[in-house]
């Protein structure tokens, strides 16, 4: 039972798996982020083209 234990703790096959999906959550919300004030720049161009062709 206590190998079983010692074995399941030095395990760290999952760790990687982890990593990577904190670094892919981490980048998402980057790409949100920008994306973001990215839409709200082009929204800002959008109502002034629109009103110098009013």
């Amino acid at each position: 039972m206590l190998k079983q234990i010692r074995s399941f703790l030095a395990d760290t096959s999952g760790a990687t798996a982890i990593e990577y999906a904190l670094l892919c959550s981490l980048i998402a919300v980057f790409i949100i982020s920008a994306l973001s004030a990215l839409g709200t720049k082009l929204s800002s161009e959008y109502a002034e083209v629109g009103n110098a062709l009013k």
